[in-house]
């Protein structure tokens, strides 16, 4: 074997030595837990953002100690145009390719926000205005325009967005948080109007929404609701009244005190089911699954009256003799 041979052989091994070495050196640092300011520590990758400009920010608030070994990392794995935007948290531990993984899987912060049966669209504005977890993007717009974004029909809100609990990224915008429950509100209106009785009197699935927002505000006890359906179905069909104390609360708006009295219900508003016929321009809630249930699918019954006994159940009655003794029972008379 020549002495060349021999030179460049061992020149190949040591610089083959070099290599392993340098793999094993970079596999080790990328082992290696980063240093955090904080545990848990918490950042924001921002729409549009690139890798490098993460390690930028990360170095800056000393998470990394250099830009190169990620952007290097994310280039190796070709995941470098992968990063997902959103809130992250990290905690002790967390190595370089740990964090990467994060970034690339979007595997961010989630936030959760619960609609309660019920509640009122401005209500549910205000829980999303008091989540520090949601991005307020809808701050300005009038009820139309919002109506518009979200994609709901009529430029009216109220009645649109089912009840239940949403998780979400953190830092979701509000129209986006909104857009899903009133997507999921859509879906269970039209599954729940395509099972509606052949006699429903109710002539569209906006007016079952109505009718079953009226029913969420008067149900005590969730036995009864199905009987309160029916008698506000029984009353349309016949052309009468609903008389609904919460529908002429909701017409009132932020008049209302509390204590609604005789000469409220005597006063006209377009929500007031004593004073006009038929059911409100809106809902006047948001109605969980099992009031547009109660609405499409009621019991048959006799029953044209219901009055609370005061403990959250209701009394029914068949005639006006029958509920006004209820009344004097179970009331005080308004005044």
């Amino acid at each position: 074997m020549s002495r060349t041979f021999r030179t460049l052989a061992r020149v190949a091994a040591f610089l083959v030595a070099v290599a392993l070495a340098a793999v094993a050196a970079f596999a080790w640092w990328m082992s290696q837990p980063l240093p955090l300011p904080s545990s848990p520590y918490s950042f924001e990758v921002r729409p549009g953002m690139t890798l490098k400009s993460v390690a930028h920010e990360l170095v800056a608030a000393r998470v990394l100690r250099f830009e190169l070994p990620l952007v290097a990392l994310g280039r190796y794995k070709r995941l470098d145009r992968s990063i997902k935007a959103g809130n992250y948290e990290i905690v002790s531990g967390v190595t370089l390719k740990s964090l990467l993984d994060k970034l690339t899987q979007g595997d961010v912060l989630q936030a959760a926000l619960t609609i309660v049966e019920g509640s009122t669209f401005a209500e549910l504005t205000q829980a999303l205005a008091a989540s520090p977890a949601i991005a307020k993007t809808a701050s300005g717009f009038s009820e139309a325009e919002l109506a518009q974004k979200v994609g709901v029909p009529g430029g009216r809100l109220e009645g649109w967005f089912f009840p239940d609990t949403y998780y979400f990224a953190t830092g979701s915008p509000d129209v986006a948080v909104l857009t899903r429950a009133y997507r999921l509100m859509q879906r269970r209106l039209d599954a729940a109007w395509g099972r509606r009785t052949a006699d429903s009197p109710l002539k569209d699935a906006y007016s079952a929404l109505i009718l079953a927002s009226i029913v969420e505000k008067e149900t005590g006890r969730a036995a009864d609701r199905p009987l309160i359906a029916s008698v506000f179905l029984n009353r349309l069909r016949l052309g009468m009244r609903l008389q609904s104390d919460p529908t002429v609360i909701y017409g009132m708006g932020a008049s209302f005190d509390g204590n609604l009295r005789k000469r409220d219900l005597e006063t006209d508003t377009p929500y007031n089911t004593y004073t006009r016929d038929g059911l409100p321009p809106t809902p006047i809630a948001l109605p969980g699954q099992a009031s547009l249930e109660a609405v499409v699918n009621a019991p048959k019954t006799d029953f044209f009256y219901f009055v609370s006994r005061g403990d959250g159940t209701s009394e029914f009655s068949t005639n006006l003799s029958d509920h006004n003794r209820a009344v004097a029972r179970f009331q005080a008379p308004k005044r």
